[in-house]
């Protein structure tokens, strides 16, 4: 009798270990800390549904708007990225500012340095990342894009803008894919700074959408939630090439 059950506790378990060993893997939200030049760099990462880590995935710096927190960083990976980046298959990696410098003053300095780190622990799709994010993280990805272009295949801004524009600054990303999304009620009224760069990219013959949000403030419900597809439709564009000649 004993015999008997053992066997059958035996069979049991061997069940269970198939079913858990052919079950997918489910996604991961990790969050990390990393010495970056002597500062310590507090950042969260989102990976996929199965993730694979021998398999190379497309992947996004995204930066919270405001005062770029860690707070911040939640807030934006549960509107705008988590859930669809789990389904489409990205990574998402997202700091909070080092020290309190946002990442379109001090806190820019960490880059590149931080970008290699992320390659280095990462397999990510052609070493080029897609940067994206809402209002001071909108224009924190315009910045860090333009002082290192050779790292990025499209920037997003919902909303932002350049900060302190030059030529060349816009023109460092003349070759990426550039998509700016403003409310149509934005109280800071950054529609005019958005729409004469996404021009002056267009010019260039850069790939630029400037896009008004009907009847929406600065903070953007139509790229929140489900409708944070729209944001990675853009990503996967830049499949197609970012130059409009």
């Amino acid at each position: 009798m004993k015999r008997s059950i053992s066997k059958w506790m035996l069979r049991v378990s061997m069940v269970a270990v198939v079913m858990f060993a052919t079950q997918p893997l489910q996604a991961e939200l990790v969050e990390k800390a990393k010495k970056v030049g002597g500062t310590t760099v507090h950042y969260k990462v989102v990976l996929p549904n199965g993730y694979d880590p021998a398999k190379a995935y497309p992947a996004i710096l995204a930066f919270g708007g405001g005062p770029q927190t860690m707070n911040t960083v939640d807030n934006i990976l549960n509107r705008n990225f988590r859930p669809e980046a789990e389904k489409r298959g990205y990574i998402v990696v997202a700091p909070a500012a080092p020290d309190d410098d946002l990442f379109f003053e001090e806190g820019a300095r960490i880059f590149p340095e931080f970008l290699k780190a992320i390659q280095a622990d990462y397999k990510i799709q052609g070493n080029k990342f897609h940067i994206a994010g809402p209002s001071n993280g909108g224009i924190a990805a315009f910045h860090v894009a333009a002082a290192n272009p050779q790292y990025f295949l499209s920037v997003t801004a919902f909303p932002g803008y350049m900060w302190e524009p030059s030529p060349a600054k816009l023109q460092a990303i003349s070759k990426m894919c550039v998509f700016m999304y403003v409310g149509e009620l934005d109280q800071y009224r950054w529609h005019d700074e958005m729409k004469e760069e996404a021009e002056f990219l267009r010019a260039k013959g850069t790939v630029a959408r400037y896009t008004v949000e009907k009847g929406q403030p600065h903070r953007l419900d139509t790229l929140a939630g489900t409708n944070a597809a729209r944001l990675f439709d853009g990503f996967e564009e830049t499949k197609k090439g970012c130059s409009s000649r």
